[in-house]
């Protein structure tokens, strides 16, 4: 079994509250929008723009997870006289998770809240990219919450899904 397999398979025992809708590894693609980009994974959704968004938005209230923040960023590129696709930046996260990272390595705070990247591409699909959690756990060197790193990919695979799918 793969890891990505492995890691879907267990999302339910690892959640407090099951998704509706869960990602498939088949369902997660390299992150290659538009460039490269390291630790990033996303998948495609079968909606428009502003069905993934609502989706999104919906499944985190339903896990119960604190909602902080969607910033438009077609609309701030607007702002500024620059064409932007349309691109929502969405913060969220479970403060008692999440700050056990910064207990670990406090820079880690970069990273946390959690983001979540609504985007449409030039060809009009429609993704949600998010940071890979194992590769912010290298990134900050966090070797001592293996457990709530592996809970946070889950949690995000199946944000990512509900919100796709």
């Amino acid at each position: 079994m793969t890891r990505s397999a492995w890691i879907f398979a267990s999302a339910t025992a690892a959640l407090l509250v099951p998704p509706t809708v869960r990602a498939t590894p088949a369902d997660l693609v390299p992150a290659v929008a538009t460039a490269p980009a390291d630790g990033v994974q996303r998948l495609k959704s079968g909606f428009g723009f502003d069905e993934t968004l609502t989706r999104l938005k919906a499944d985190v209230a339903a896990k119960g997870i604190r909602l902080f923040d969607a910033i438009d960023q077609a609309e701030l590129g607007a702002g500024a006289n620059i064409r932007v696709r349309r691109s929502t930046l969405v913060l969220f996260g479970n403060p008692p998770l999440g700050v056990q990272f910064l207990t670990s390595n406090p820079l880690a705070g970069l990273d946390w809240p959690v983001r979540m990247l609504v985007v449409e591409d030039a060809d009009g699909a429609v993704w949600v990219a998010w940071s890979d959690f194992d590769w912010i756990g290298k990134r900050y060197r966090i070797g001592d919450r293996a457990t709530q790193l592996k809970m946070a990919s889950d949690v995000a695979a199946s944000i990512a899904g509900a919100a796709t799918h």
